[in-house]
């Protein structure tokens, strides 16, 4: 385990399930991109049942986690990281949520703790950690 890491927003929402706990942080931190990203996806849902259970997924994250902000430090660090998905051939606005939460955690000095590595590739100075995804063992 490391000390303290950001939790992307997939790892988030599959926390109750995953077994790697070795891969997790013993301080775990969400961002309020994390919020934005499940906040959208409760309002896109396509039926009563799963925005009920998008909506209980968005009210535990704001209760359980304190978010780290976007703010300036992250703003900065999110020019960084859109080019260095440009260098490696990938539109940023395509990955927007994981890139914003990429420059969060750079601008915080933390890893990102995530069950979808190749969404963090080609990011200069991002630490990611890869944690195994409960449904491909």
């Amino acid at each position: 385990m490391t000390d303290r890491g950001v939790l992307d927003t997939s790892t988030l929402l599959l926390l109750g399930r995953i077994d790697d706990v070795a891969a997790l942080p013993d301080v775990p931190r969400k961002t309020t991109v994390t919020l934005a990203e499940l906040s959208v996806g409760s309002l896109v849902a396509t039926s009563t049942s799963e925005r009920a259970a998008r909506q209980a997924h968005l009210q535990a994250a704001e209760s359980d986690f304190d978010p780290l902000p976007f703010d300036a430090a992250a703003a900065r660090a999110f020019g960084a990281v859109s080019a260095s998905l440009l260098r490696d051939g990938r539109k940023s606005a395509a990955r927007s949520y994981d890139a914003m939460i990429a420059a969060t955690a750079i601008a915080n000095g933390l890893p990102v703790h995530t069950c979808n590595p190749g969404d963090f590739e080609g990011i200069d100075g991002l630490d990611v950690i890869a944690v195994r995804h409960p449904d491909h063992r």
